[in-house]
């Protein structure tokens, strides 16, 4: 195995390690996104039930503000989350570029070696060819 080789495999599995880290990022702020609509459907179940309820009324001012809190800190989360994938998804096209630069080179040593394998073999032909013609013109 050569060198160029080794390099490709590790550029592969650097690849594969970025494909992973963008898809659990992108599964993470899914989750959060969840949560956040799993939030809005918990207020309006509770403006529901203040509205129903007389002493619920007075207990959804704490409810309330304690949702803005977590609802501001999920919204915060997803935003973050948003601009690591963003980041890792520009790492992901560094990685594959780099595997495409390392398989190009390769493929481009294999053809020429194919070229060089070709003309030794045109060459040795040749040979035999002008051997034949000397024989025949004796």
């Amino acid at each position: 195995m050569s060198s160029l080789d080794t390099l490709i495999k590790l550029h592969r599995w650097q690849l594969d390690e970025q494909r992973r880290k963008v898809t659990e990022m992108e599964s993470l702020a899914e989750k959060l996104r969840a949560e956040l609509q799993r939030l809005d459907r918990e207020e309006e179940f509770e403006q529901q039930v203040a509205g129903d309820s007389h002493e619920a009324n007075y207990a959804y001012s704490g409810f309330a503000k304690s949702l803005i809190d977590r609802r501001t800190k999920l919204s915060q989360s997803i935003r973050e989350t948003e601009e690591q994938i963003l980041e890792a998804r520009a790492a992901l096209a560094d990685a594959y570029a780099e595997v495409k630069r390392y398989e190009i080179a390769a493929a481009n040593r294999l053809l020429a070696k194919h070229r060089g394998l070709e003309r030794i073999r045109q060459q040795e032909l040749d040979e035999v060819a002008l051997a034949g013609f000397r024989r025949r013109e004796r």
